[in-house]
């Protein structure tokens, strides 16, 4: 990294921050007396998938299954932080476009778990109509995919002031109870299958993020959950916990110069110089919105949900 860790550290915070507005909408913000829900719906349009289409960041790319796409494709609900904030409008491009897929997505900067769970109320950063069973049982979703980075700053409320720094052990402790309880939530709002998002590498504490996602492995075992390794597309072969901020860029990005950001030293970028932690190669705003420039990471972690959802679908 260029900088001192520090810095990088005083700086990922200072990222988060600015992502923890909850409210965000593509194309126009809702009033202030408008509930979040209002927008998310506004988002997602359910009787007609193609009226969100994004900013057109999206691809022609296929899901690398080796199957058709189903008849009927399946239906997606997209649930996370602000990474799943970001890569939002991609990830429907690629499921729309690949599988038919009926999508939506609702997710919120700065959360992690707990604000998905009901009855945490006002400590939590998601609105009761957005929370992951209630929306489960009003769409009735083929797949649930969950993304979270893992806040481990205690940004916000429902963590209870539990950070990774002040107490690994006590942080990774609720994380996993967490998981638990989000799973049997969302278990017993509706017959659906979670995608759990494997995390590409933290360049704070590389660690961390290796924990979380075994906790995320485990729980998909013990639940019949999914694994999309997007966390691996980010990360050099042989290192997949060693944080980057290039990679060589793939055949697909090679062919398409806008995401081959450096074709003549053959890689691509993932992160901004400013932004260790995020994909879009955008400014990060004060008011979350989904990345509205091409970014070759959030295509790759779009690309690797698809194709996971993909090889799983019926039709």
């Amino acid at each position: 990294m260029r900088r001192p860790w520090i810095v990088g550290l005083l700086l990922a915070v200072v990222l988060l921050g600015a992502c923890g507005d909850p409210a965000s909408e593509p194309e126009a913000a809702a009033p202030p007396d408008v509930p979040q829900a209002s927008v998310t719906t506004q988002q997602r349009a359910p009787a007609s998938p193609s009226a969100s289409t994004g900013t057109g960041t999206g691809t022609g790319t296929g899901t690398g299954t080796g199957k058709k796409a189903p008849a009927k494709g399946p239906t997606v609900l997209y649930l996370g932080d602000s990474l799943a904030m970001e890569a939002q409008d991609v990830l429907g491009q690629e499921l729309r476009r690949e599988l038919r897929a009926t999508y939506t997505s609702a997710p919120y900067s700065g959360t992690t778990l707990c604000d998905y769970l009901e009855g945490t109320g006002e400590r939590s950063l998601v609105p009761v109509a957005d929370k992951a069973a209630a929306l489960v049982r009003r769409l009735r979703p083929d797949f649930v995919v969950l993304q979270f980075w893992g806040n481990a700053w205690g940004y916000t409320p429902c963590m209870d002031g539990i950070t990774h720094d002040a107490s690994p052990e006590k942080y990774f402790k609720r994380y996993e109870a967490d998981l638990k309880r989000l799973t049997d939530q969302i278990a017993a709002a509706g017959e659906t299958r979670i995608v759990w998002v494997l995390q590409g590498p933290d360049p704070i504490t590389p660690d961390r993020v290796r924990r979380v996602n075994a906790l995320y492995e485990v729980r998909a075992g013990a639940s019949d959950g999914l694994l999309a390794d997007a966390g691996k597309a980010l990360s050099a072969a042989g290192a997949r916990y060693s944080w980057v901020q290039y990679l060589p860029c793939t055949a697909y990005e090679r062919e398409h110069a806008e995401y081959c950001t450096q074709p003549d030293r053959d890689r691509t970028a993932l992160h901004r110089d400013d932004d260790y932690l995020h994909f879009c190669l955008a400014p990060t705003t004060s008011k979350p919105k989904p990345c509205p420039a091409r970014s070759p990471g959030i295509l790759r972690i779009a690309r690797e949900i698809t194709r996971v959802i993909g090889t799983h679908a019926t039709g």
